[in-house]
């Protein structure tokens, strides 16, 4: 079994995994950061997104090898000294969630969003979340909790 290294959250770790383990799998099973989800099996939910190297990434659609050498960002590397990051208090603060499942997801789409784009409207909200699915909610509050934590971000 190949062994592959990287940092996550800040943090080097390394382990043994077999060559089609996912990168999502590595994530939760190995790391035991269960933050991410896996909600569809199809990469269409987008419920495991995670920064890979300061990008978002679906970790369902990447082998743990394939991030030999990244840096990952996962929903709990985002906060930082104990206070939740900017995008985590706007979705509780707008009701941006409801079970919550697509939440850390769409969390981590939208802050990789803020980061890239300024000036961000409503259209633009929807637009960027387009690989992320709620089943819960009709995205008013998650379009109002990315344009509130845009706002705070400098986006």
């Amino acid at each position: 079994m190949p062994t592959v290294s990287m940092k996550v959250n800040g943090k080097q770790v390394s382990a043994d995994v077999a060559p089609n383990t996912l990168l999502v799998t590595f994530i939760r099973e190995n790391l035991k950061l269960t933050g991410t989800h896996v909600g569809c099996d199809t990469s269409q939910c987008g419920a495991c997104v995670v920064h890979v190297d300061g990008n978002s990434a679906k970790s369902c659609t990447m082998l743990a090898v394939q991030a030999e050498g990244a840096e990952i960002t996962t929903i709990e590397g985002l906060a930082s000294g104990g206070e939740l990051h900017p995008m985590q208090k706007s979705f509780q603060e707008n009701h941006g969630l409801q079970c919550g499942f697509c939440t850390t997801g769409m969390i981590m789409t939208a802050v990789d969003m803020v980061n890239k784009q300024n000036n961000l409207d409503d259209a633009s909200i929807r637009k960027g979340l387009e690989g992320n699915i709620c089943r819960c909610t009709g995205y008013q509050n998650i379009v109002k909790s990315v344009k509130a934590a845009a706002q705070e971000m400098g986006g």
